[in-house]
């Protein structure tokens, strides 16, 4: 979208010029595109994660409450139909991918071997309906489960089902804080930065952990 034209809907829509940033952006494009304008920004936050859904989907819920354009149960439909448009593409493009590229691309990362990457696959493949489907209600991972399921092939009628259940809690939880919140819609996103924070330092130490291992495994 250009400049012009995202200035143009604001213009349309002045409750979004209360509004600043990604957030202006969002409700604009839900006061003028609707529900769909909600699928269409969730699917965009699937594909490029710094799209930030904990301002999206509370602000969808805020929205709603004026019932201008949609109400609470369309805006988590639509939601929901956003998140798992955006999975099949990414799905679809990490089993298009392949598994041997990735392992040929993982084993030529420093301090990997093919011991790690048979175990990253036999646990997905063991526990790939639970991972699934909280890795949709968790920050960092909401996108990025749908890569590992593409890798290895995961039944796609399991994948869309265990997809839509898990997008489908987490898109009603943050819609409705946002519908009951009101213009506090933002204190959503607050509780939801901290949650994000914290799941960044775990995956860090872990990170951090696992490399200390390795080197002086390997040493």
């Amino acid at each position: 979208m250009t400049p012009a034209f995202l200035s143009a809907m604001a213009q349309a829509n002045p409750n979004s010029q209360d509004l600043t940033g990604v957030a202006a952006w969002a409700v604009t494009v839900m006061e003028t595109l609707g529900g769909f304008g909600i699928a269409l920004l969730i699917a965009a936050e699937n594909l490029f994660p710094p799209i930030p859904s904990e301002v999206i989907l509370p602000l969808a819920g805020f929205t709603a409450s004026q019932g201008t354009k949609f109400g609470l149960v369309a805006a988590i439909i639509w939601a929901t139909i956003g998140s798992v448009v955006g999975a099949i593409l990414l799905y679809g493009a990490a089993r298009w991918f392949g598994r041997e590229r990735v392992r040929s691309l993982m084993g030529k990362l420093p301090l990997f071997n093919t011991e790690d990457i048979d175990k990253t696959e036999a646990f997905f493949q063991n526990h790939d309906r639970t991972t699934v489907l909280f890795g949709r209600m968790l920050p960092i991972f909401r996108s990025l489960i749908s890569l590992p399921a593409g890798v290895v092939k995961m039944n796609i009628s399991l994948f869309l089902l265990y997809t839509t259940l898990g997008s489908a809690i987490w898109n009603t939880i943050l819609i409705y804080a946002g519908y009951a919140l009101g213009e506090n819609w933002d204190t959503v996103e607050s509780y939801i930065g901290v949650l994000t924070k914290v799941v960044g330092v775990v995956i860090i130490i872990a990170a951090l952990i696992w490399v200390v291992v390795r080197v002086r495994r390997n040493r």
